[in-house]
């Protein structure tokens, strides 16, 4: 079980030993590691890569010439990773003609992918939070190798009897489900603003299978998805466990970018919901900036909220990221994006002409989830335009937002304030903004009365209010004060998101993403 294990892990599916012969003729269609090892053993694979089928000698003569393969134990998948990391960079067949040559997708763990980027300097080397995190990964990636049969992740197999609702009446599933194999605690990684979550999440996402039943969605995405399956199920005895159902029949694994709760329907439905996910073996990777004990804090019937806390934690390894680095920080900027100070409205208007061109900025509708539709004051050629109560001053949320950035890839904004106690939903709303224009990779111009790193420099969490004062003018220093936690969590995650969406990298990714070769950006 033990070696079996061990080839999942990296990637293979091959059968025992004394099924050899019947898998030697299938063995090219299952396994990205034994598809590409098959295909390339005398030529390319080194020997320590390959264990001989008599046990005793790392391989033999008959093993290279009949492309025999057996499990690898630990070790020699470990060695063989190093060793095709230096072929790559060497003069031997590289890594993506072998995977052309097998039809077959090749693919890293989510160490040494991550070493990989490390070594061609897409990520910076020498933090320890990342690689601790990069090593809870691992272990994650091998456990669910481990157990992926028995879980049902392969779409190309059909769901174990035990997570499958057609599995007979409701005392048998119930029965079946307490005798089913334990699916592996996920992993929830939070910690502070800029620190990597994100991209380590979405290395090991990336790294998985693309057969196996995974989803990778941002916590607002999914809430809308959630509130929309439940609409359907409308008149069920409990429509939270239809929904899980479904959910878990799509994706056994669950990946959720920045896990958040600021509302209280969202908080009730989180906890029933998640009680029959995680009964039906949902496995849940998610990141947030808040550990799970300050999910939701201070917020109403919270006291309903705490049991989903308690099954987070159970279900879920707990690992902090506390990295001091903000990495969108070190991104360069880049200048005419962001405007402040006197005429700021009129650079912003100018630069929105600029970006449409000869087009003519024209009203327009979009529509967004449950059939509602966003009125659009000016767009062009794929941007936008508003003032901020236009968009935040109303009655407005992360579906409207996503309603939008599906139909423009730009939105210019004009007149973004000061946050503070006066207008505290705004603050709210152009939070969830950001954070949509963030994962759909939007460009962003604005208007702003302060740079980005200043607009929220009057909201603070309870444990860094100040004490009041007694004085008169000290009550006057503070009237606009706006004691929040959730906004004071959030604030630092939206500051960093504004400086990098200014960046060159980001300005590329959303060039790569939304526009043609032949329509460059401005």
């Amino acid at each position: 079980m033990m070696r079996a294990a061990a080839v999942r892990a990296a990637g293979k599916t091959l059968a025992r030993t004394h099924y050899f012969a019947k898998q030697k003729k299938n063995n090219n269609k299952e396994g990205q590691w034994s598809s590409l090892i098959t295909t390339t053993a005398a030529a390319i694979v080194p020997p320590s890569a390959l264990e001989c089928h008599d046990k005793k000698y790392d391989h033999c003569s008959s093993c290279v010439e009949q492309k025999h393969m057996l499990p690898l134990s630990n070790r020699k998948i470990a060695a063989y990773e190093a060793w095709w990391r230096r072929a790559a960079s060497s003069s031997a067949p590289s890594y993506e003609a072998a995977a052309e040559t097998t039809g077959q997708e090749f693919k890293f763990s989510p160490m040494a992918e991550y070493e990989r980027r490390i070594a061609s300097g897409d990520v910076h080397p020498g933090d320890k939070f990342q690689e601790s995190t990069v090593n809870a990964l691992q272990d994650l990636y091998d456990e669910l190798w481990r157990k992926s049969d028995d879980i049902g992740l392969d779409s190309r197999l059909p769901v174990p009897q035990s997570y499958s609702r057609s599995a007979g009446g409701w005392l048998w599933q119930r029965l079946m489900r307490r005798s089913s194999p334990a699916s592996p605690r996920g992993l929830y990684m939070y910690g502070g603003v800029g620190t990597g979550k994100t991209m380590l999440m979405d290395m090991f996402y990336e790294q998985l299978p693309k057969t196996w039943r995974k989803r990778r969605i941002h916590f607002h995405d999914f809430m809308i998805n959630v509130h929309t399956r439940l609409q359907r199920s409308r008149g069920m005895t409990d429509p939270l466990e239809v929904v899980a159902e479904d959910i878990v029949e799509e994706s056994i694994l669950l990946c959720i970018d920045e896990f958040m709760v600021t509302d209280v329907a969202d908080a009730l439905i989180l906890n029933r919901l998640f009680d029959h996910l995680f009964k039906q073996g949902l496995v849940l990777v998610s990141t947030s900036n808040r550990a799970p004990d300050q999910l939701y804090e201070g917020g109403l019937q919270r006291d309903l909220f705490l049991p989903f806390i308690a099954r987070l934690k159970d279900r879920c390894v707990i690992h902090k990221i506390d990295s001091a680095t903000d990495y969108r920080k070190l991104a360069a900027a880049v200048a005419g994006h962001y405007f402040t100070g006197p005429g700021a409205s009129e650079l912003l208007q100018m630069k929105f002409q600029s970006l449409i061109q000869d087009e003519k900025a024209v009203p327009t509708t979009v529509e967004v989830v449950m059939g509602r539709r966003l009125k659009v004051p000016l767009s062009a050629a794929g941007c936008a335009f508003f003032q901020f109560h236009e968009l935040c001053d109303m009655p407005l949320g992360a579906a409207d937002y996503i309603g939008l950035f599906q139909s423009f890839h730009t939105l210019a904004l004009d007149g973004v304030p000061v946050f503070g106690s006066h207008n505290r939903s705004s603050a709210y709303r152009f939070v969830t903004l950001v954070d949509v224009m963030y994962e759909h990779r939007a460009r962003f111009l604005c208007s702003a009365e302060a740079p980005a790193l200043e607009l929220f420099a009057k909201v603070v969490t309870i444990r860094d209010a100040p004490r009041r004062k007694s004085s008169r003018s000290s009550h006057s220093d503070q009237a606009d004060l706006l004691v929040d936690n959730e906004l004071g969590f959030a604030k630092d995650r939206t500051c960093s998101r504004l400086t990098e969406m200014q960046g060159v990298e980001y300005l590329e990714d959303h060039a790569a993403v939304h526009l043609t070769k032949t329509n460059s950006m401005p």
